[in-house]
């Protein structure tokens, strides 16, 4: 059976949405990384760059995210669109803007917005920017389209999903009003019984709610190198 290595970050939720979406038998495992369960040996068999989510399947070992969703939608033949070399095209291309730069971009104006342990505007500033262009970009795109590639709910749906529906946390607020393109179709995904389920997931486990100095300590390792 597929193991999934997940916690309720954006990230491994979008897959867990697949998962939830195709019915396929998986085992989660929890990795706890304010615990630091991601640098445990175990675990860095599975993925090298010490991250969730990742898979075993059955011994196929994948790692990253949108790396999984293209794994298994093609292994399935499920959540593709139409097999045109446009589509394609389409579909390689939008999944590695979300990769690139949607799922980094907002991870890191979440840091700086709520997590940093000095306010630094600059790099709030920077992020926050970057953060509302890709954001800006997914909402033009989404104009007059009801899903990102051809007519059909795709893995690059799913990819978008998976962080735009924290927007609010990622920019503020008013983000929703600011991209009523992409609030529609989180909304019409949001809504869907798979990914209630997937957020749902992590609370079948307990995973460590608190952002003290031990989650600090292992999730922000560049201040023990700062410190030396």
């Amino acid at each position: 059976m597929l193991k999934f290595y997940f916690n309720g970050s954006p990230n491994p939720t979008k897959v867990a949405l697949f998962l939830e979406e195709l019915g396929l038998p998986f085992e989660p495992v929890a990795v706890d990384t304010r615990k630091g369960d991601q640098f445990k040996a175990e675990f860095l068999k599975v993925n090298p760059n010490a991250k969730v989510p990742a898979i075993d399947d059955d011994g196929v070992l994948v790692f990253d995210s949108n790396a999984i969703l293209l794994y298994l939608a093609e292994k399935t033949g499920k959540f593709l669109p139409s097999n045109t070399p446009q589509n394609r095209a389409q579909l390689l291309s939008w999944l590695m803007f979300v990769a690139t730069g949607v799922g980094p971009y907002s991870g890191q104006a979440v840091h700086f917005r709520h997590f940093a342990p000095e306010k630094i505007d600059y790099a709030n500033n920077r992020y926050q920017f970057e953060a509302q262009r890709h954001y800006a970009v997914l909402n033009e795109h989404l104009a007059g389209r009801k899903y990102m590639v051809g007519d059909t709910y795709t893995i690059v749906d799913m990819a978008l999903w998976g962080w735009a529906r924290m927007a609010a946390f990622v920019m503020g607020e008013e983000a929703a009003a600011k991209y009523p393109n992409v609030k529609r179709l989180v909304d019409e995904i949001s809504a869907r019984p798979a990914a209630a389920r997937a957020i749902a997931l992590k609370d079948k486990f307990t995973f460590k709610a608190e952002m003290d100095d031990e989650a600090r300590s292992v999730m922000f390792r560049h201040l023990k190198t700062r410190a030396a």
